[in-house]
């Protein structure tokens, strides 16, 4: 299994890790993501990304507007996106999950 992965590209990688997160979207070197919850949900969901965010040492960028959360992970400056950043979108689905139920 271990020469599976040494003999494959990091980026495909991360790419094949990326389709199974449905909902997400890849710009560039950067995933977002926009979720439709109430005031109380998003409150609840940014606490839970802070906690999983922190431990990885990442910074996501959670946004508001109207009835919408919009997250975007990963880098703006063009570097490329890491195994702990695909591995906080799979947290924040986990979250978002846990918040509204669904």
């Amino acid at each position: 299994m271990r020469a599976l992965f040494a003999s494959r590209a990091k980026h495909d990688y991360l790419s094949d890790a990326l389709t199974l997160l449905s909902g997400w979207t890849r710009e560039g070197e950067q995933i977002r993501r926009t979720l439709v919850m109430d005031d109380t949900q998003h409150a609840a969901l940014t606490e839970r990304v802070k906690v999983v965010a922190d431990a990885l040492r990442l910074r996501p960028d959670i946004s508001r507007r109207a009835d919408r959360t919009q997250i975007r992970v990963g880098h703006g400056d063009g570097a490329p996106l890491s195994e702990g950043e695909v591995l906080l979108a799979a947290r924040i689905e986990d979250a978002y999950r846990a918040v509204t139920g669904s």
